[in-house]
């Protein structure tokens, strides 16, 4: 009862000529540059360390 490869071949093609390869390749660098950018976010690595302020 679940998707077929069939099925899922047949939407990234619907997609593909919807958008393009190039807009879909460029899509996909951009999420991925978004994702790493919130990954090292969440782990403080490029963060400076706060200041005590007390």
């Amino acid at each position: 009862m679940g998707i077929s490869i069939w099925q899922l071949l047949i939407v990234l093609l619907i997609v593909v000529m919807l958008f393009g390869s190039k807009r879909l390749r460029s899509l996909g660098s951009d999420l991925g540059g978004a994702i790493g950018g919130f990954r090292k976010s969440m782990s403080g690595k490029d963060s400076p360390e706060p200041h005590d302020r007390s």
